[in-house]
């Protein structure tokens, strides 16, 4: 992808390095525990919630204290502006996409972090992976998930904006009351709950292939090879291929984001129409 010298994202907030520290202050010493346990008995309140009151707070002095700037890496400068880049790619994209059919897109916001991260859908660790959170409409990003791709057997520029342009593909169907909805089926029909989350993900699979291909009409900045590159992430992170790797028998029912065939297939399909239009996993 010839993505440098392309304009980033204002949308970008840097969290690194306040994972570990706010680990290292949010434990808590024995007296501090029975003191909750009191307060509880006495006032009637949740211990879990006075739990988490004690540790945030921790948590803000911790981050409070952190004034030394972190040197980072000339390879971990690129991957951030890279992150920022694409970023600003996806709402150019959607922006104009939204309008075309009479609506404006708000567009997410991205946290870069390490170790765990504060979230409006919890407490969350870089080991997850990259996710996006309906309770903030942002998209949480661990750079080192980047190297885990390469490992997984997903190298390539074109293969880490396919994972943003996905988690981008969840806060759209976000604001657009497909996750909405989604979760009521679930509840309807719990049996069923992962097919349902299967769906969405595939969708969001369809959306970062859009994408792709709106991205490419504004931008033409993809070279030879970026599509395959997106192709094979999909492939390698398929929950059959993942479940080969760990060394497991494939089991249909325990999927949550579909087949490396199915993940490929919504990819592709998003890419060669460019029309979100085609991406309604849902209606089979």
């Amino acid at each position: 992808m010839r993505w440098k010298g392309q304009r980033q994202s204002s949308n970008v907030e840097d969290r690194r390095g306040r994972g570990g520290m706010a680990r290292r202050g949010g434990k808590m010493s024995l007296w501090m525990i029975i003191g909750v346990i009191i307060v509880s008995v006495i006032t009637g309140k949740n211990p879990i919630t006075l739990f988490q009151m004690v540790g945030g707070g921790q948590q803000q002095v911790s981050n409070q204290q952190t004034t030394a700037p972190v040197q980072r890496s000339k390879a971990e400068q690129e991957l951030y502006a890279f992150a920022g880049t694409i970023l600003a790619s996806t709402e150019d994209a959607w922006k104009k996409e939204f309008n075309r059919r009479g609506s404006s897109y708000p567009a997410p916001g991205m946290v870069v972090f390490d170790g765990n991260v504060s979230t409006a859908c919890g407490v969350n660790n870089e080991r997850t992976g990259p996710f996006y959170c309906p309770g903030d409409q942002k998209v949480y990003l661990a750079l080192s998930f980047f190297n885990q791709l390469k490992r997984m057997g997903a190298p390539g520029d074109f293969a880490q904006a396919y994972v943003i342009a996905h988690e981008v593909g969840h806060h759209i169907q976000n604001v657009t009351g497909t996750e909405k909805k989604m979760r009521q089926m679930q509840r309807r029909d719990p049996r069923n709950k992962n097919q349902y989350s299967v769906l969405l993900e595939l969708q969001a699979d369809c959306y970062a292939g859009v994408w792709a291909a709106l991205s490419q009409q504004q931008k033409n900045w993809l070279d030879s090879g970026d599509v395959e590159e997106g192709l094979q992430a999909a492939a390698s992170i398929g929950d059959d291929t993942l479940q080969r790797n760990a060394g497991r028998r494939v089991d249909v029912e325990s999927f949550t984001h579909g087949s490396s065939a199915q993940r490929i297939k919504w990819l592709r399909k998003g890419m060669s129409t460019g029309d979100i239009g085609q991406c309604d996993t849902f209606s089979r």
